[in-house]
């Protein structure tokens, strides 16, 4: 496993990382962690030298901080740098950023992690927290020693970043970043910013959810084809990333074994700056077609469930990608059909607006279903 700086912190982190917001489950439900599968997981990563490890209150329905604490064995603890966040949109005082803290702790069975991020700031919370004594609570849990170092992830526009980078000596910032977002959110304009301020830089979203590794269009495949060294869509998109020496470390969620030994073995070659020009006229040649096919930047984070109405809206907006990436509109209908079901469908939409609320992508998503009723749904 090859190692990065973890910005001016001092620590040295694996260039990747084990987000655990995608961990295998059981059935359909999140919560349901198939925690045998997830432990495997989670003891070949450590024992392949994966030492940053990604979690959050809100993950696999508030079980991802739980499962950890009980497979992170004493010794485990030691070898692994252990991050989580603070549920931004549930802060409504300073007493409340304590409550969570200190129970995430307890889920963890740890007193300190060596990363304690504030989630998913934007716009929506970054005033009302930082009137609730974020900086104050901050500087608090680093001086007791329950985190090591503090950061923050981000979902917003580029100005905003530049405000927040500014405000506080943050150590660590979460950006989504892959090569179809370089000029979206943070974007590089972002990364470029904090890698001179010196936080250290964690990547999230590196293949879109998985779009950019699965089911890929032969359009797309047939670039690819195109370099005499043959890489998979994955290893293609975590190559991109490491080739920026600004980038520290890279999270992917990775639901099955065979996903992380894939990784891992491409890790191996995740040098800086390793990429040729003719690869990178690769990469842009790929950017281009998927812009001008993808139909909605939806990324499968699942912020936005539950949905009162039962509509799983992540494996709503797949169908409606593959439908605009492969251009079979018959096939995608019979697939909608069968995989998404009647419990399920977009057309269960009742246009209460939750989900727009909490999505970090700032999806219209009834707009959105919407359209998959009339492109998927109607004969």
């Amino acid at each position: 496993m090859l190692y990065r700086n973890l910005g001016n912190t001092g620590e040295k982190v694996s260039i990747l990382g084990l987000g655990c917001m995608r961990l295998p489950v059981l059935g359909d439900d999140p919560s349901n962690i198939d925690e045998i599968a997830a432990e495997e997981i989670v003891r070949y990563a450590i024992d392949s030298g994966i030492n940053y490890f990604d979690t959050a209150y809100p993950y696999h329905e508030g079980k991802s901080e739980d499962f950890l604490g009980k497979v992170l064995t004493e010794s485990d603890r030691e070898k692994v740098f252990l991050v989580t966040k603070m549920p931004s949109w549930l802060i409504e005082s300073r007493e409340d950023m304590d409550a969570f803290f200190e129970e995430q702790l307890e889920k963890l069975q740890t007193d300190y992690v060596d990363a304690y991020l504030i989630h998913t700031l934007n716009s929506d919370f970054w005033e009302e927290l930082r009137e609730s004594g974020l900086f104050e609570f901050l500087d608090t849990i680093k001086k007791e020693g329950k985190a090591r170092y503090v950061g923050f992830s981000f979902h917003d526009d580029v100005e905003l970043f530049r405000e927040i980078v500014d405000a506080y000596p943050w150590d660590i910032c979460q950006i989504q970043y892959n090569y179809l977002d370089i000029d979206y959110q943070a974007g590089k304009e972002g990364l470029l910013y904090a890698a001179e301020k010196g936080l250290g830089i964690v990547i999230m979203e590196p293949l879109r959810g998985g779009c950019l590794a699965e089911n890929v269009p032969e359009t797309i495949l047939d670039i690819w084809d195109k370099n005499p060294v043959k890489r998979t869509p994955a290893e293609w998109g975590l190559r991109f990333l490491w080739d920026h020496p600004e980038i520290n470390t890279v999270l992917s969620g990775m639901t099955t074994l065979s996903q992380l030994k894939e990784n891992i073995h491409t890790a191996e070659k995740g040098e800086p700056k390793s990429l040729t020009g003719f690869e990178h006229e690769l990469i842009s040649n790929v950017r281009d077609v998927y812009r001008e096919k993808l139909k909605v930047n939806c990324t499968g984070c699942r912020y936005c469930l539950p949905c009162p109405a039962g509509v799983n809206i992540p494996l709503n907006f797949k169908y409606l990608n593959n439908a605009m990436l492969f251009g079979d509109l018959e096939k995608a209908r019979r697939a909608y059909r069968n995989h998404v079901g009647d419990d399920r469908k977009a057309s269960n939409c009742i246009n209460c607006g939750r989900c727009s609320e909490r999505c970090p992508q700032d999806i219209p998503i009834p707009e959105m279903l919407e359209e998959i009723v009339e492109l998927l749904e109607k004969e």
